[in-house]
């Protein structure tokens, strides 16, 4: 067995130190372009769905699996892609995060070409495969922008840094659906992924110039069995979190899953208790800041994501509004964090973060209970207002949990850091959007009969079934009556409005969580657990 050891942890680089002769907001401004990728990426593909699903015949299925792949290969690899950072460079994988997002996203525009000089290939399985890739390349991207940030951002600045992150990010998320609206109805849902090579191309030569290349002192190796367990535990987690809701939460394939990922996580904590330079030192979350912080994402991302997952499906399946139109409807929530990212960073500063996350938390919560309320036919201002509070809601709690957890962490850990900060947003996420996901489709299987009345009974077994899943995404197919297709639209209101209520619970729990962060700071030059 190998020993802990401690090793004095170099000081945090101070903005002199960074590669843009001091100028630390230079070094914000590449790293958000590379990010703004993934953001524009996130909110576009939402809108382009319905389109797609349209274009290419993709099944619901599939139309999820173009979610879950993405979602799947960014899981996995986050982690260990913020390893790589610590090891080899944090600029250096941040730009191949950059360059490889960028390609993926021209391949994914150019599926449908790519499935015919690739014989048996389909453009739905060509545009999957291009998504599980993209997620690969954004993993290696996102962690190395924060440990990017944290070395030119030390001490209390990383607070103002995180407030103007999330503005920037505040930006791209609001401009996201209403440039993904124009380029869909005017253009193509392809063009909504080339938007990504100028974008690339900008942050690939800002990258080059601006940010000076930084590794770790103290590490020199990967740890191969670490990656391993630690992959296939994620992957065990998150394909059941995918799976479970088709299979059953009960099913012998999801409790194998389930045991699969309990033996490999188990094992992995084993070993790097063991390892001499582990992948993911324990040690880390002896600080409670990191240890809740890291829960904090996951239960806001659950709220946040597993909710927000229907509201696309709402706004143009529901409310028959076009892409552009339900882009718009957005527009409150994304602008918004412009102005309460910033007000974020400063509330913290001044006020610490236990009360700012707690207050944001609740104002998530207020804010989920009103959209639980939502009509049918919501008005522009009925959707607005609970949107708008969501970003002075959340933002808090994304800037405050950012910087808690990458923000405590010693700085040659900075890149596993930021790998665990997006790992856990995105389990969140998926826990969410699967959990919910089958919270809302049992609503809807209970209520659906009840809509359609007495000639529930004339409808066979399967076409009921067909009819839950499309209810599930607020669609009602075409060529039924008037009476079906408002049964279906009900049923999924009900299914919307319980899971904002579930939603809504989960923000006060959290809430009640934030409660017990502590406000220990910034280890720079603390020791460093080892192994």
């Amino acid at each position: 067995m190998v020993h802990a050891k401690a090793v004095d942890a170099p000081s945090s680089p101070g903005p002199a130190k960074t590669g843009t002769g001091g100028n630390p907001w230079l070094v914000l401004l590449a790293v958000s372009l590379g990010v703004i990728m993934v953001m524009l990426d996130g909110t576009v593909v939402g809108i382009a769905n319905p389109v797609i699903q349209a274009d290419l015949k993709a099944s619901l299925s599939d139309l999820q699996w173009v979610t879950s792949g993405y979602l799947l290969a960014l899981a996995v690899f986050l982690i260990t892609a913020g390893k790589l950072g610590d090891l080899f460079g944090h600029k250096r994988v941040f730009l191949i995060g950059v360059a490889g997002f960028a390609l993926s996203s021209v391949g994914i525009g150019l599926s449908a070409q790519l499935s015919d000089i690739i014989p048996g290939l389909s453009p739905v399985g060509a545009l999957i495969g291009l998504r599980v890739l993209q997620g690969l390349f954004g993993a290696l991207l996102q962690p190395a922008a924060l440990a990017l940030l944290r070395g030119a951002f030390p001490g209390e600045r990383l607070n103002q840094a995180m407030g103007a992150w999330g503005a920037i990010i505040g930006l791209s998320s609001a401009a996201g659906p209403i440039v993904g609206g124009l380029l869909v109805e005017n253009v193509s849902w392809e063009s909504v992924f080339f938007v990504n090579a100028p974008v690339g191309i900008i942050a690939l030569v800002m990258g080059i110039f601006l940010i000076r290349e930084n590794r770790t002192r103290t590490l020199a190796r990967i740890d191969w069995l670490g990656v391993l367990l630690l992959s296939g535990a994620m992957f065990s987690l998150v394909w059941t979190i995918i799976k479970a809701p088709e299979w059953g939460w009960g099913d012998s394939k999801t409790l194998t899953f389930v045991a699969a990922f309990v033996v490999l996580i188990a094992g992995f904590i084993i070993w790097q208790s063991r390892a001499r330079q582990p992948l993911v030192p324990l040690s880390l979350f002896r600080n409670v800041s990191i240890s809740i912080g890291t829960v904090l994402m996951m239960m806001v991302a659950f709220a946040m994501f597993g909710a927000m997952f229907f509201l696309g499906f709402f706004f143009q399946g529901v409310h028959g509004l076009s892409p552009l139109e339900a882009g718009l409807r957005m527009l409150p929530m994304s602008a918004g964090m412009i102005v309460a990212s910033p007000l974020a960073g400063m509330a913290i500063g001044r006020l610490g973060a236990k009360i700012t996350m707690s207050a944001g938390l609740l104002i998530t919560a207020l804010s989920m209970f009103l959209m639980s309320q939502l009509s049918i036919d919501a008005s522009f201002i009925e959707s607005g207002i609970p949107f708008l509070l969501l970003a002075f809601g959340l933002s808090p709690v994304f800037v405050g949990a950012t910087e808690i957890i990458v923000g405590n962490a010693p700085m040659e850990l900075s890149g596993v850091a930021g790998g665990l900060q997006q790992s856990a947003m995105q389990v969140g996420g998926a826990l969410g959007t699967a959990i919910l996901g089958a919270v809302m489709a049992a609503e809807i299987s209970t209520k659906l009969p009840g809509y359609l009345g007495p000639a529930a009974q004339g409808i066979p077994a399967e076409q009921m079934t067909a009819l839950e899943k499309a209810a599930a995404f607020g669609l009602a197919p075409q060529g039924l009556s008037q009476q079906i297709g408002d049964a279906v639209h009900n049923s999924f209101m009900d299914g919307m409005h319980l899971a904002f209520i579930v939603s809504t619970a989960i923000a006060v729990l959290t809430a009640v969580l934030t409660l017990f962060v502590k406000s220990g700071r910034k280890s720079e030059g603390a020791p460093v657990h080892m192994g």
